[in-house]
């Protein structure tokens, strides 16, 4: 296959390549110190990367990349347990950090390896060669956990391909090129912020400049600064547009912008229409899963039709389904489906999970997204919810409730626990737990069981709301049925 990154073979040059705060590399900068960490690592199956919002993680991924082996990014806000399977599931060899960084007691039989940002390794050829033909593009990139509706997490195992077609086909919908400059504040372990919002910008030559921490002065100073594109969830841009009234230099930022992307979840209508009415611009959607990367978006020379993710990319096959298999075949933007795709971006395997591998795949080699959607007579998709009910989308995270229910009852104040999703103007959906006490005299509070859950977990999986049952309604199989739960 070609290389991941040509920008960063031959002669790199003095061009930006990313900035988090004030700490910036450019091309030659960066090329030289993934190189170090390549060399480091070269040999290995597998390394895990401490994602923090910082240049070392995206060097420290590069570097593994360029190597040939798969990294696998960890929350560095995942609670011990969490972290425990991750690290015991994908045996990596070593873990890259930061020099400073405090690494937890989960990692502490792995091996550390500091990434140094002023690191000097080899590069040109070498680093192409490592790239290239050594490595078939079917060879795993990524490891990324992704939360299931019940147990714990599972790893998916993304393949170079995937990584280097969509990011082709993003170019391709988004007119993407190297002459962009992209602004976002995404986390860096999970696809989102990694793959598009770090490797996309240096697969293409362009530059990132990362803002740490989500701020609507953060974006509209970069957007004003000759920033072009910005990538953000639909949390991000619900701020936004209730900053947008009072912020005259925001408006200026947006309406300036070539591109402004949302995704990881449903971008609310009435969000849409605030932001295009205080700019002129409006935010274009895409649709994704850790398991298949981008399936579709909205381009940028196409309609950007609100509560749409648009039309699939190039080289994703995407039908809908009836609950028996069926494919449907007349789109009249009505009839639901589930949705399931084909193509080179979809990840190949969830790591030990043979089970799991086999039951997501029809026998045809489509995935099973799970995801319920609606497509117009021109190809335009709309996602209108889980197929499961198990599975909540909150600040721009995909979150499974069994996990969260797995640590509620782990306290000692809980007999029985369930949890599921309600509306929410700023996170899309809030994490809601049904708690029956283990004694209803004395029933646990919100606070002590949101920082129970955050210090299993991770903070952005702690319940926002708490509910007390005397009883949970449950089905003759003993399943508890959270649509009662919801409507009652």
């Amino acid at each position: 296959m070609s290389s991941l990154f040509p920008a960063l073979t031959g002669d790199p040059g003095a061009r930006a390549a990313l900035r988090f705060g004030d700490r910036s590399l450019t091309y030659a900068e960066f090329a030289t110190a993934a190189g170090a960490v390549a060399e480091r690592v070269r040999g290995r199956e597998r390394v895990a990367v401490w994602a923090t919002p910082t240049p070392e993680t995206a060097v420290g991924v590069v570097g593994v990349l360029l190597a040939g082996a798969a990294a696998v990014p960890l929350n560095p806000k995942s609670g011990e347990k969490e972290l425990g399977h991750i690290l015991g599931d994908s045996a990596p060899s070593a873990v890259l950090a930061g020099p400073g960084d405090a690494l937890p007691a989960a990692s502490a039989g792995l091996e550390r390896i500091d990434v140094e940002v002023g690191g000097r390794g080899p590069v040109a050829e070498d680093v192409e060669d490592l790239s290239e033909d050594r490595y078939g593009d079917g060879d795993p990139a990524l490891v990324v956990y992704t939360s299931g509706t019940t147990g714990p997490p599972k790893g998916a195992v993304i393949p170079r391909r995937a990584v280097a077609t969509t990011l082709d086909a993003l170019a391709d919908a988004w007119q993407w090129t190297g002459e962009d400059v992209l602004v976002h504040g995404l986390p860096l372990f999970h696809v989102h912020g990694l793959v598009l919002g770090v490797l996309g910008p240096l697969r293409h030559g362009g530059s990132v400049r990362h803002l740490g921490r989500f701020t609507t002065e953060g974006a509209a100073r970069e957007l004003n600064t000759g920033a072009t594109m910005l990538f953000g969830v639909p949390t991000m841009y619900h701020r936004i547009a209730e900053a947008l009234p009072g912020d005259p230099e925001l408006a200026k930022a947006l309406a300036g912008a070539r591109l402004l992307v949302s995704g990881s979840a449903a971008l609310p209508v009435h969000d849409h229409e605030r932001i295009a009415a205080a700019t002129g611009r409006r935010v274009i959607e895409r649709y994704g899963m850790t398991e298949t990367l981008m399936n579709t978006s909205v381009r940028a020379d196409g309609e950007a039709r609100a509560g749409t993710v648009g039309v699939p990319l190039p080289g994703v096959e995407l039908r809908l389904v009836e609950e028996d298999g069926t494919a449907i075949t007349a789109y009249d933007g009505e009839t639901v489906g589930e949705i399931q795709v084909r193509g080179p971006n979809l990840f190949t395997e969830y790591l030990n999970r043979p089970d799991a591998t086999a039951a997501a795949f029809t026998a045809d080699g489509f995935f099973r997204t799970g995801d319920m959607a609606v497509r117009d007579p021109d190809g335009y998709v709309r996602i209108v919810g889980r197929k499961a009910t198990d599975l909540i989308k909150s600040g721009g995270y995909k979150i499974g409730a069994g996990e969260i229910e797995n640590a509620l009852l782990e306290h000692p104040a809980v007999r029985e626990a369930a949890v599921t999703g309600e509306p929410d103007a700023d996170l899309g959906e809030r994490i809601v737990a049904w708690i029956v006490p283990a004694d209803p005299q004395s029933p646990p509070g919100l606070e002590e069981l949101a920082g129970h859950v955050a210090r299993r977990l991770a903070p952005h999986k702690r319940p926002r709301v708490l509910r007390l049952r005397g009883a949970l309604p449950r089905n003759d199989m003993g399943k508890i049925m959270k649509r009662a739960l919801a409507h009652g």
